[in-house]
């Protein structure tokens, strides 16, 4: 189901760089929580409950103006569109109003942007757009698969290069004027840390490897049979002092194989029950008997435990300060934008 977030995907095309992404809260790495004031709203976009204005079915050609400049229908179409594609699956009729007003106010917003860089005469060298460009073009393995990415954004090169020029002025007017006012000192690190003392709690995990003789649930008799021997086979080898991981990697079918069966640390409930339980009772560095889940035999070589514990400021002030600058970045643009509106004329068609 998509929730009420989804109109607050910051509206770029594919070239366009206007607003830094809004960094995560702060983890006391995997096992942290996230502060429950992560939500990052593109600039300008309005939070309410109160009922949304209905957009008719069919729409004008122009759905709003910025300032005299037309907004048209399919500008808007093909940013839902792109917000589709994100999320895997249509908009939800039932939130079709509020999904085609969050974006309409992100485009104004990204307009006045643009027309404020624009007035301000913000320069863009050629290089540097061509720097741009050719960064955009290695996220493609070829030529032809970006020309087909432009063609389904119904979009030529000339358009990319003009909107990328664009969401670069923007970029640049944006870092001069919110830099100068983003302050994070380490009194505000000490603060957030002070406050928010369970986003910074680290369960108990362990760092396992294994191997996996993968047999299916329903096989026969006579199938298990067979995969449980192999198992017992590769166990041996594994307890005769063979090297763990190239045994993964030669009998494993497992993804983790080609890393030797490393799986990383991983804390309670992540597994499936049997794996989970072997794995937790045993100690840094055994080889477990051969543990049977829906996925086949498992042979498992615990590495390492971490006990429970709340992870000191010291690991983690420098996500925290990042984290700062992010949200005060994020409210100082929200402000910036507000203020280009109430100086703007702003006629919405819809």
């Amino acid at each position: 189901m998509i929730k009420k977030t989804f109109v607050c995907v910051v509206l770029i095309l594919l070239a366009a760089t206007a607003c830094r992404k809004t960094a995560d809260a702060p983890k006391a790495d995997q096992q942290a929580a996230r502060p429950a004031s992560t939500a990052a709203h593109a600039p300008g976009t309005a939070q309410t409950d109160q009922a949304v204005k209905p957009v008719p079915a069919e729409l004008p050609a122009v759905v709003a103006r910025v300032n005299g400049e037309p907004i048209e229908r399919a500008e808007l179409q093909r940013a839902v569109k792109n917000l589709e594609g994100r999320a895997g699956q249509p908009v939800p009729a039932e939130q079709r109003n509020e999904v085609y007003r969050g974006m309409l106010d992100q485009i104004v917003s990204y307009t006045l942007l643009k027309q404020e860089s624009a007035a301000r005469k913000i320069a863009v060298s050629d290089a540097d757009l061509d720097a741009q460009l050719s960064e955009m073009r290695t996220q493609f393995p070829d030529e032809q698969t970006f020309a087909k990415a432009l063609a389904g954004q119904n979009m030529t090169i000339e358009q990319l290069k003009n909107d990328t020029r664009a969401g670069m002025q923007v970029s640049r007017m944006l870092e001069t004027e919110l830099s100068p006012k983003v302050s994070v000192q380490q009194k505000d690190i000490a603060d957030f840390y002070a406050k928010n003392p369970d986003k910074f709690k680290q369960e108990e995990s362990v760092r396992a490897s294994h191997i996996l003789i993968r047999v299916a649930e329903a096989a026969d008799d006579a199938a298990k049979r067979r995969a449980r021997q192999r198992a017992e086979d590769v166990l041996k080898k594994a307890r005769s002092g063979a090297d763990f991981a190239a045994l993964a990697k030669e009998h494993s079918a497992d993804g983790s194989a080609a890393q030797g069966g490393d799986l990383g640390y991983f804390t309670r409930g992540r597994m499936v029950p049997p794996f989970e339980q072997a794995a937790f009772a045993m100690n840094s560095g055994q080889i477990s008997d051969v543990v049977e889940s829906q996925f086949g035999y498992h042979i498992i070589k615990l590495a390492d435990r971490r006990p429970a514990r709340t992870v000191p400021l010291t690991e983690v002030s420098d996500q925290i300060n990042q984290y700062l600058i992010e949200q005060q970045r994020q409210r100082l643009t929200e402000e910036f934008v507000a203020k280009l509106k109430s100086k703007g004329k702003i006629e919405i068609l819809i």
